[in-house]
């Protein structure tokens, strides 16, 4: 089959009829009401300090120093101008785009942590660093999320995925003092339950949601009683993994802000930049990618055409389950911390809220991981400086976030339109 016969199912597919969808801007008017409302009636004083660079840096910015009352209200001002511009666009029928959105996370982002650190000092080279660190897992989890759901099968099972990985990255890390070898025994352990997600909802038919949500209770139960009855007793033997060394790469790690943020990494944070781009570029660029939406978009028609469906579907699955296993070493090569139970903490269902903000692409579903890892950052970062924002609300903050984008700020999306059904020939 050629690459242009294949292009050809993808243009197939039913045209949508343009319609509104008002999620978007009415989102933004009800956390714009919200916001305004915060800074109207906690008005603060002072002044407000964004520390831009650490005593490490070869290149040493100044301080930002800003009035709280002017800066946040000025922010408030072009958050009402955004949601004006996301009203407009919506009574044309247009979309609300990607740009729009993302200008309003950072002034809105901007205008709170102005009011919320008022009188203090925040690091934001630090508050940064915090945020990648968090979302690295969960960019992960989200690439094998979308070439999953490109390929058709919805893998519910990113959470077992990252839970197996980061079990045996440790586990295999501390017997052979390689965190390499960790790194390889990861991958494994993720196709290793993708290979089973794959065989229940492809082969066997079985609904692909239930099989994700038995293999993540597995998994957790699985790696709950080995910590239990064997790493526990053998801590020193089994459970003492050593963490990557950091690798600065020379002249961009010294780069003001970005350089100490994203060029003084672990080799997992490189390789993520690399899945990332690769992953993109093969999806939207290559014979591989138009297979792969081909099966997740129209399967009887790329049948037609000589594409193996189910074989192309099973190990894309196994692809994306070695993606995530990989993700599931940040937990504990990625940092030299001990595994303990169940601590991905739901950071694969994340991640795919994370897919779905961004719509199934490899590049937005990055931006919101991003998103997601800043939100749980700044919640730490306002708790050490002592903001007045109440405890119960910052340890609410990184989920208020995934409701907000995902519930309101997507708008009307599309998943693949075989996305989560079985494909039977003929």
């Amino acid at each position: 089959m050629t690459t242009a016969g294949t292009a050809g199912l993808l243009t197939r597919a039913p045209e949508q009829a343009s319609i509104r969808s008002w999620k978007a801007p009415i989102s933004l008017v009800v956390f714009t009401a919200l916001y305004v409302l915060l800074i109207s009636a906690a008005a603060r004083d002072g002044v407000s300090t964004f520390r831009l660079s650490t005593d490490a840096d070869a290149i040493q910015l100044p301080s930002l120093s800003v009035p709280v009352g002017p800066a946040a209200w000025v922010a408030g001002l072009l958050l009402l101008v955004l949601t004006g511009v996301a009203f407009a666009l919506v009574q044309r029928r247009l979309r609300t785009p990607l740009w729009l959105i993302i200008v309003y996370i950072l002034v809105a982002v901007f205008g709170f942590l102005t009011w919320a650190i008022a009188g203090a000092a925040i690091p934001v080279a630090g508050l940064l660093a915090g945020a990648v660190a968090l979302a690295i897992p969960l960019i992960y989890g989200a690439l094998a999320g979308v070439i999953g759901e490109r390929a058709g099968v919805v893998n519910i099972a990113i959470e077992g995925q990252l839970l197996a990985g980061a079990f045996s990255a440790a586990v295999v890390s501390t017997i052979t003092g390689q965190p390499l070898l960790g790194m390889v025994a990861a991958m494994i352990a993720g196709v290793l339950v993708a290979a089973v997600l794959a065989a229940f909802a492809i082969k066997y038919l079985v609904d692909q949601v239930i099989v994700g949500v038995v293999l993540n209770v597995l998994v957790a139960g699985l790696t709950s009683f080995l910590y239990s009855q064997v790493l526990q007793p053998n801590q020193a033997t089994l459970n003492t993994p050593p963490r990557f060394d950091r690798l600065p790469i020379p002249l961009l790690s010294e780069i003001p802000i970005l350089g100490p943020v994203l060029f003084r990494q672990t080799i997992i944070v490189y390789l993520m930049y690399i899945a990332v781009a690769v992953v993109w570029f093969a999806m939207f660029r290559t014979r591989w990618g138009l297979r792969l939406r081909a099966v997740g978009e129209h399967p009887q028609a790329a049948d037609t055409v000589g594409i193996n469906v189910n074989a192309t579907r099973f190990w894309n699955v196994l692809l994306a389950g070695a993606i995530a296993g990989l993700g599931g070493t940040v937990f504990t090569i990625g940092n030299g911390i001990a595994f303990n139970k169940e601590m991905t903490a739901g950071a694969g269902f994340i991640a795919l809220a994370a897919v779905i903000f961004g719509q199934w692409d490899p590049i937005r579903a990055t931006l919101a991981a991003l998103l997601f890892g800043f939100a749980s950052s700044l919640q730490s970062t306002l708790s050490v400086i002592g903001s007045p924002v109440p405890s119960e609300f910052m340890l609410m903050l990184p989920y208020l976030v995934t409701i907000f984008v995902v519930a309101g700020v997507v708008g009307r999306s599309r998943a693949p339109a075989a996305d989560g059904q079985p494909y039977i020939k003929g």
